[in-house]
């Protein structure tokens, strides 16, 4: 059987277990031999990691045929409004591509929220809002790339659940071990 570790990672830290010298890594918070990341989340991203000490599982999970959704808690800088949120359900050209509609909905800010270190910047004349993100894709940096193209720049991004996995009850920097 498939083993799946659902770890909320933290700021900053890398989606790797060799370090670096200069951030914390996975081998600061995991110390579970044979688990590898199945797909990456930036460092200056947080929220759900998945890792699996199954290959084929860890396929299935970042292989772009299988289109698992990815859901996120986007806070960007302003109050998106109706003609923003319809152009992130109709695909954004970001340049290099086209990102595909994405699923997204203001929301308040998330309850039981961990601080985040460093915290956010924040502008004294302007607010800030939540969105509920999900996407299909997950090219590097998309999301933050998709809220800016409609002038929504990203704050902070916090990845909820991958598929049916989510975050749900799992403490910022800890993980939890479950059977796939």
């Amino acid at each position: 059987m498939s083993r799946v570790l659902l770890f909320n990672k933290p700021y900053g830290v890398i989606c790797q277990f060799s370090r670096d010298g200069l951030h914390p890594t996975l081998a600061d918070y995991i110390s579970m031999p044979g688990f590898y990341p199945a797909g990456r989340l930036d460092t200056d991203s947080e929220g759900l990691l998945l890792l699996t000490d199954d290959g084929k599982l860890q396929h299935r999970i970042t292989d772009p045929k299988h289109k698992l959704p990815k859901t996120y808690w986007v806070q960007v800088e302003g109050v998106p409004d109706e003609a923003a949120l319809q152009r992130l359900r109709s695909g954004v050209k970001l340049g290099d591509f086209t990102a595909q509609p994405a699923e997204v909905r203001l929301m308040d800010e998330p309850t039981g929220l961990w601080q985040r270190d460093p915290p956010v910047r924040f502008r004294k004349d302007i607010p800030t809002s939540w969105l509920q993100m999900s996407i299909r894709e997950g090219k590097n940096r998309q999301v933050r790339r998709m809220t800016a193209a409609v002038g929504f720049p990203t704050l902070r991004l916090i990845r909820y659940a991958i598929g049916d996995w989510k975050l749900d009850g799992i403490p910022h920097g800890k993980w939890l071990n479950i059977n796939a």
